[in-house]
């Protein structure tokens, strides 16, 4: 079973399509995340059921990552779910079109690096943008935050990241982090566990 199987199976859905963002800078793993949560015969969730459909621009691999320039799109099609994730270059002139896609969105991923402090002001610079924006600022979405990385002995705990991100900012949002280890699998099923418990009683 996949991962749009099971928030199928939760949700309880027969039609309705969620899309999922998952948002971030560049490096910060979203690739390697994804790739861990799509189903395939290798995944965290499981063998690829016989009725999904799946669309991809860019095939990627865990153990053959390249830097994103512009960006990958992923669409993982069943019968009643569409998860699309979008994988952004770190350059600010493609972040902008981050925005193209918050309008349809019913929840978001945003991934952060947690070894690299040097770039956490701009991590706070993007997310802040995002939450601001006028087709996210007055929705209750839930965020889901991955602090990846985690393994890295330079990585920041929980604690630091979610102050160095002002986390405690967001009040108008179900919002949760989760340490992860996005090559090993480690955290991910945890945060979507999380996450499909908020995408089921949202409103939007």
């Amino acid at each position: 079973m996949g991962l749009l199987d099971k928030l199928s199976g939760w949700l309880g859905l027969k039609k309705k399509e969620v899309n999922v963002l998952c948002l971030g800078l560049d490096n910060s793993g979203k690739t390697t995340i994804i790739n861990q949560l799509k189903p395939s015969n290798q995944s965290l969730f499981g063998p690829l059921s016989d009725d999904w459909k799946h669309v991809s621009q860019v095939k990627t691999q865990t153990q053959d990552i390249v830097p994103t320039i512009g960006f990958n799109i992923e669409k993982f099609k069943s019968s009643s779910l569409s998860f699309t994730v979008f994988d952004m270059s770190g350059q600010s002139r493609y972040r902008n079109l981050w925005e193209h896609y918050y309008k349809e969105s019913h929840a978001i991923i945003f991934v952060i690096d947690s070894g690299d402090k040097l770039r956490m002001v701009v991590a706070k610079e993007e997310l802040d943008t995002l939450l601001n924006h006028q087709d996210i600022r007055s929705r209750r979405l839930p965020v889901l935050f991955f602090a990846n990385k985690s393994d890295l002995r330079e990585a920041m705990s929980l604690v630091k990241v979610s102050q160095l991100l002002c986390l405690e900012n967001i009040k108008d949002k179900p919002w949760h982090i989760c340490a992860s280890n996005a090559v090993k699998g480690e955290g991910l099923l945890e945060g979507v566990d999380w996450l499909q418990d908020h995408i089921k009683t949202m409103k939007t």
